[in-house]
């Protein structure tokens, strides 16, 4: 390989600065936008799916009593990553990371009214795929794992968000999303498979430790925690599961409208920055 060939390899490689990497995310966004909403659906049950999936194995991590508290938050955290760099890497399409669509809005790209509907369509189509897994988790006998820790643990990760106060469900969501669409801006601006990796494992990895607030994520956590409730009872007979249904609502609606302050403010602020001419 000659001098050039690998001068210009390693400039390839080099990751994208926030002007040029500001145009390519528009330019995702824009895809996104234009994408058939059958197309955009099937996506967007595989990203349900592949957070779902991380979540079983952040589930699983703290299961495993001998971790301590910081430990098992952080391998717990790791463990989460696995949804979003599956999103990133394979190609899915997420809602939380979809905030990042008001950039196209205030660029001229697309309408608002386009970026709603989208958003409705990948919201549902993530419903269905987080669903799918908690049936699939159901019925995989998954939850005797560890001697029946798998199914405490989430039972206990479902009963602490839906108890969750309003403000601050709202606010966790803001900085979970904050925290997904920098991994997600961060993915873009590299070129590589490896770049995607790296760029999820410290922003999830910080917002699970925090105990942020995921709408995605908790579209598997809580109906989980409601099929837990329902087959095993005595799991935690002092919580009723008409309490926890309304905690469950009252989570999903307030996660999901902080996520969306969360990253809308975040891609705005890159549109200030370097979008606005």
């Amino acid at each position: 390989m000659s001098g050039m060939q690998q001068h210009n390899e390693c400039a390839s490689a080099v990751m994208r600065p926030p002007a040029e990497n500001l145009t390519a995310v528009e330019n995702a966004m824009a895809a996104k936008a234009n994408m058939p909403l059958v197309r955009a659906f099937a996506l967007a049950v595989l990203a349900g799916v592949f957070v779902a999936t991380g979540g079983s194995f952040m589930i699983a991590v703290r299961s495993d009593a001998t971790l301590g508290s910081t430990a098992s938050a952080i391998i717990g955290g790791l463990a989460f990553c696995f949804g979003l760099f599956a999103v990133m890497a394979a190609g899915a399409e997420l809602f939380t990371g979809n905030s990042l669509m008001a950039i196209g809005v205030l660029r001229g790209r697309f309408s608002m009214g386009r970026m709603l509907k989208m958003w409705a369509v990948v919201y549902a189509g993530n419903l269905v795929g987080s669903l799918l897994m908690v049936a699939l988790i159901y019925c995989s006998g998954c939850l005797g794992l560890f001697g029946g820790a798998f199914a405490q643990t989430a039972y206990n990760v479902a009963v602490g968000k839906a108890s969750l106060a309003p403000l601050e469900a709202f606010v966790r969501g803001i900085l979970c999303n904050y925290l997904v669409c920098l991994a997600v801006w961060i993915g873009s601006a590299g070129k590589t498979t490896c770049d995607k990796l790296a760029a999820t494992i410290l922003p999830v990895t910080a917002f699970v430790v925090l105990g942020c607030e995921h709408s995605v994520a908790n579209l598997f956590f809580l109906p989980l925690g409601l099929a837990i409730q329902g087959l095993f009872g005595a799991v935690a007979p002092a919580t009723g599961l008409a309490a926890l249904c309304q905690g469950v609502l009252v989570n999903i609606v307030i996660v999901t409208l902080g996520n969306v302050v969360g990253g809308v403010a975040f891609g705005t602020t890159y549109w200030v920055a370097f979008g606005r001419e």
